[in-house]
């Protein structure tokens, strides 16, 4: 007995100075240190010595870490560590099966209430030796991997595991076996992941305005219900896959309906009806600029009327227009995907304006009389501007130009998106118009100027395939 107690306080001591010296060694990585254990005195005992750093000026110099022998040996010899020998399991070869996370080693015995402490001597006991076991096996089975043999995912039988629980019915202890769940096999999993060439992403919403004013408002007013709805549908190429290419393409449609009180015609008016396509394709020409060309058309789907008239207004493909256009486009997106701008310049554009609805006049629409469509040569530009401001604050803005050198038109909008969570959103909408061709108002300040704003709150889902 007293022969095996020698022994266990000796390899406890050689455990915890391989512990003491791994330490420093996990922390600085790769560097190279000597670790030299060894006594400087009688009274003393050196536990480590390393360079300061590994300049001309300190090779040579060292730091050692002193300490009193018999404090040394108090920390290594406490009487509670000592009652258990080393179980036979631990000297067996070392099998890998995971990296742990371990908890730090504490050379004092834990301290309890004293009424307590010999209840839980052996669960203290028990958890030192697992403990510093652990850690001893970890550290040598990732300092020298060539001298693991065996691998726990590779065993031909897999190792049992227990799991201890209490029976509520006998409060007993109870010790059952888990059953295995087999891993899933390499050859198993479908490595041959195809390509993704095409990004895709979706998003609708449909948001509502509400105002209720009562009739004796000292203001005045007039009560009214907004409802918009809104679908874009946006693919283009992965440029990761095909960077010498450039094609985006976006479908959307928005649909606005306000009640109208005060109509005697109808009970609701269309705000806004838009069905717009947009189609860009480019080939690299240098860094992020492409030889390109673009197209947009757009049109309204319903028929709209000014109130309290039956006089139509517009139609479907009254008006409607298609622009075609040949230049360069320079693209940019930062790193983080925050920020995206493109701007395309087309030296050479075709536009087309139809009107094809027999009860309108196509020269409200700026087409001669006697035809329903007129053909226009000359020059666009398009700039497209997205900034992702936070997780649930998004910008966008879109500026379109056209002009045959007699006739210019361009719209400019600006669309700034609060996400409230992921299915509720608000949004503010401005829309500014210029048509060297508008007719005169009765507001003079607008002359060819257009404008529109909407805000509103309502719901909102999309969809992306990344």
């Amino acid at each position: 007995m007293h022969m095996t107690r020698l022994l266990h306080m000796d390899f406890v001591r050689v455990i915890m100075a391989m512990i003491w010296l791994a330490a420093p060694t996990l922390m600085v990585g790769q560097s190279q240190f000597n670790y030299i254990p060894g006594r400087s005195s009688d009274s003393t005992l050196r536990i480590l010595s390393r360079p300061l750093s590994m300049d001309a000026d300190t090779i040579g110099m060292d730091r050692t870490l002193l300490v009193e022998r018999e404090e040394f040996d108090s920390l290594l010899t406490v009487a509670s560590h000592l009652r258990t020998p080393i179980p036979k399991g631990y000297f067996a070869p070392p099998v890998f099966s995971s990296i742990a996370y371990l908890d730090t080693i504490s050379l004092r015995p834990v301290e309890r209430d004293p009424e307590f402490a010999p209840s839980y001597r052996w669960l203290d006991e028990a958890q030192w030796h697992s403990n510093i076991m652990r850690h001893t096996k970890q550290y040598y089975m990732v300092a020298n991997p060539d001298l693991v043999q065996f691998n726990v995912r590779t065993l031909p039988v897999p190792p049992k595991n227990f799991r201890a629980f209490v029976d509520p019915v006998t409060t007993m202890i109870v010790l059952e076996e888990e059953p295995m769940i087999p891993d899933k096999k390499a050859d198993g999993l479908n490595i041959n992941i195809a390509p993704k060439h095409w990004i895709a992403d979706f998003n609708a919403s449909l948001q509502f305005s509400q105002a209720y004013i009562s009739p004796n408002w000292y203001q005045g007013g007039t009560r009214n219900l907004n409802m918009i709805a809104q679908a874009i549908y946006n693919v283009k190429l992965n440029q990761k896959l095909h960077p010498k290419l450039m094609f985006e393409a976006t479908v959307q449609y928005k649909l606005g309906l306000n009640s109208a009180p005060d109509d005697t015609v109808r009970s609701y008016n269309i705000s806004e009806d838009l069905f717009q396509a947009n189609a860009k394709f480019g080939l690299k020409a240098h860094k992020r600029w492409y030889y390109s060309s673009n197209l947009t058309f757009k049109t309204q789907i319903f028929n709209s009327y000014p109130s309290n008239s039956r006089n139509m207004r517009a139609a479907f493909m009254s008006p409607g227009e298609l622009n075609v256009g040949v230049g360069m486009t320079y693209n940019y997106e930062n790193p983080k995907k925050t920020l995206a701008l493109n701007a395309s310049i087309s030296p050479l554009s075709w536009n087309l304006r139809t009107c094809i609805n027999m009860q309108l006049d196509p020269k409200s629409m700026n087409i001669d009389n006697g035809h329903r469509s007129i053909n226009d040569v000359g020059s666009n530009v398009e700039v497209t501007f997205n900034w992702k401001i936070t997780y649930n604050i998004r910008y966008s803005s879109r500026l379109f130009a056209f002009t045959d050198y007699e006739y210019i038109q361009g719209d400019w909008e600006h669309t700034l998106a609060f996400d409230i969570n992921r299915f509720l959103s608000t949004q503010i909408y401005c829309h500014l118009r210029y048509d060297s061709n508008t007719p005169p108002c009765e507001d003079s300040n607008w002359k060819n100027f257009q404008f529109k704003e909407i805000f509103s709150l309502g719901f909102n889902y999309k969809f992306s395939s990344i």
